[in-house]
């Protein structure tokens, strides 16, 4: 497994998708291919249906010999036919029709597909612990004033209900992307030498449908061994599902550092951040969500370049597209459950969100002391008259609500207590609450429809 951990990483749930990323789970699904083919073949009369019963009762991990198997490969060199062979012995008379008339990608792709389709679901669970726990924090917290941020600056506020509400909408995208490709998108291929059905004739296109239905996976059209439009689809919608984790935990890392203090990662009592700084307390499940994120990004560009090698198949393809899935699979494994965890045990701090808001003293609300003016002399004069304060403010050290209070253009329009009013924040944060909620009423529906769709 690749993925980036800690040195100090917390022990985290994993939902069982470490043992489905194992070298036994690929055996077993490779087991349950074969076990489909030899079905189907038996319903189609393509193989006796005896043997096809024998196959099928036999396609069993405990009866592969892993130690034939391993010496095998090392005097074949070949990755699946040493499996194949030990299988082919464990049939006995009905081993001459295992692996009959398919080809070695045929059952090693429509296999890792077929894991990969029992990791998504669990994906899509975790996915909807994320939901309920970031509609927890945006209902807790709709009414909780921060600053908003534009371009790194200070710009209008909002509640930070309303910042958890952006991520909840950003994942919910994603998610209904990865649930779209999930329902039909998995394939299965099963096609021989190139995917023209040459041993199989024309009951070819029969056996593949067949055995697709047998799996639970969407048989592919044709299945030419050259074609991986859906692997590509799916790490391109796996890197669109983490991307908005990847910005939650970018924002955690930020607010975390001293100068802000707003966020803060749960601090388990016994974890060292560093072997020479004894005070250090580091946020380790978003540094470990970031760089996971980041190698995940690399995965896909050389995905491209491997999927248009020319001809009808080509081994250099297969090795790096099964590597990479498989990678894939362990990174967004990893980025998932650190994320969470970190969306359960966020530590929210209002009173420094509040603190750093009024900092400004008032010029967060400049906007709506124009948006006021305008209303009497137009939006650029009123626009020229608070840049021009706020310029000053910048310029000469005299805080803006100063030179907001003393300004004799205002005084023309509104009392001392109408600006006092304006400046205040609490009064400025547009929707963000009503958002808030909104969106956190919509995750926590989105995240009870996909517990009941993917619990086993």
């Amino acid at each position: 497994m690749s993925e980036i951990k800690d040195s100090n990483s917390l022990a985290l749930k994993d939902y069982g998708i470490n043992e489905l990323l194992s070298k036994d789970s690929m055996y077993i699904s490779w087991l349950e291919v074969e076990k489909a083919i030899a079905h189907a073949q038996g319903e189609l009369g393509i193989i006796p249906q005896e043997f096809a019963n024998t196959i099928e009762q036999r396609a069993q991990y405990k009866n592969i010999n892993l130690e034939k198997v391993n010496a095998l490969y090392l005097q074949q060199g070949h990755s699946f036919y040493p499996f194949v062979e030990v299988f082919s012995d464990e049939c006995g008379e009905a081993g001459k029709y295992v692996h009959y008339g398919v080809t070695t990608q045929n059952v090693q792709q429509t296999g890792e597909l077929l894991v990969a389709k029992e990791i998504n679901s669990r994906f899509l669970i975790i996915i909807s612990d994320i939901l309920e726990n970031l509609a927890n924090l945006a209902e807790k917290y709709s009414e909780s004033i921060m600053p908003g941020r534009t371009h790194g600056r200070h710009a209008v506020p909002i509640t930070f209900g309303f910042k958890v509400a952006t991520w909840i909408s950003d994942i919910l995208g994603a998610t209904q992307q990865v649930k779209n490709f999930h329902s039909s998108s998995f394939t299965s291929m099963c096609g021989g030498a190139v995917g023209a059905y040459n041993s199989l004739g024309e009951l070819g296109p029969e056996l593949n449908s067949r055995v697709g239905d047998i799996l639970g996976l969407t048989p592919m059209d044709v299945p030419a061994r050259n074609i991986h439009s859906n692997i590509l689809e799916y790490i391109n919608e796996l890197a669109m599902l983490v991307n908005p984790l990847n910005r939650i935990a970018e924002e955690v890392f930020s607010t975390s550092i001293e100068e802000f203090g707003e966020l803060s990662e749960h601090y388990v009592s016994g974890q060292v951040g560093s072997s020479t700084m004894p005070q250090k307390i580091n946020p380790k499940l978003s540094k470990g969500i970031i760089a996971n994120s980041e190698k995940l990004y690399s995965i896909v560009g050389s995905l491209y370049y491997a999927s248009a090698r020319p001809f009808e198949a080509d081994s250099s393809t297969n090795m790096l597209l099964d590597d990479q899935l498989h990678e894939a699979l362990g990174l967004v494994k990893e980025i998932l459950t650190r994320a969470e965890e970190l969306t359960g045990t966020l530590q929210v701090h209002t009173s420094k969100m509040e603190a750093n808001l009024k900092i400004t003293d008032g010029l967060d609300n400049t906007e709506n002391l124009m948006m006021h003016l305008a209303k009497i002399i137009g939006k650029t004069k009123a626009h020229e008259v608070l840049y021009n304060i706020s310029i000053n403010a910048e310029e000469t050290g005299v805080s803006f609500r100063e030179q907001v209070l003393a300004n004799k253009k205002l005084d023309q329009y509104f009392s001392k207590k109408e600006l006092t009013s304006m400046m205040d924040p609490r009064n400025y944060t547009g929707l963000s609450t009503e958002i808030s909620l909104s969106q956190a009423k919509k995750a926590k529906e989105q995240s009870f429809i996909l517990r009941r769709l993917y619990s086993n």
